[in-house]
């Protein structure tokens, strides 16, 4: 493992495009899923995936590897979007998504077994997805954080830029108008 480390630390070093390769190939979907869900806009998140590998080739050489390489590759995508959302003058990142433009990105799952699943599932799937845009956006992306991209909260503390204990407050309390959220779509 740490040898792993450390050839990946070395490649982004040397710009070595057989390991931008492979870190895209391992990557490329967590960070696009993440991105849509940030920015509500699959365009938008597009361009923000291309810049996000951009800058990783450019400033790879800033890769230490004391910390894991999609924390480092999530705060580089994050702070993109926040520098975008401060050239726009909006007020937070909720103000980028356009309830107009479409239902958030669903990913088929390969396993379901009938229609009437596929069609349960996507309904669900449809009311998270409207109650999680119903939360703050400090709360709504710890939970995709956490649960969506299963990062541990040393991570996401380190991607946001805030105290641990912070994080699991935002954990705790966007958990819980979520479940509120749910259950009054329930009745």
């Amino acid at each position: 493992m740490a040898n792993d480390k450390k050839i990946l630390v070395e490649g982004l070093r040397r710009r070595d495009p057989d390991v931008l390769d492979r870190l895209i190939e391992q990557y490329q979907y967590r960070l696009f899923r993440y991105l849509l869900y940030i920015t509500g806009n699959h365009e938008r998140a597009e361009d923000f995936f291309q810049e996000t590998w951009i800058r990783v080739l450019k400033r790879g050489h800033q890769y230490d590897g004391k910390f894991k390489f999609e924390a480092w590759l999530f705060t580089i995508a994050r702070n993109l979007v926040i520098d975008w959302q401060r050239q726009k003058k909006a007020v937070s990142l909720d103000s980028m998504t356009d309830p107009e433009e479409g239902k958030g990105f669903e990913i088929a799952d390969e396993k379901a077994e009938s229609p009437l699943h596929l069609f349960l599932q996507a309904e669900s799937q449809e009311r998270v997805q409207a109650s999680l845009e119903q939360l703050p956006v400090a709360y709504r992306e710890v939970l995709l954080l956490r649960f969506q991209e299963e990062m541990q909260l040393d991570e996401i503390a380190k991607i946001q830029a805030t105290p641990i204990s912070t994080v699991k407050s935002r954990l705790y309390r966007g958990l819980d108008a979520l479940k509120g959220l749910l259950a009054g779509g329930a009745a």
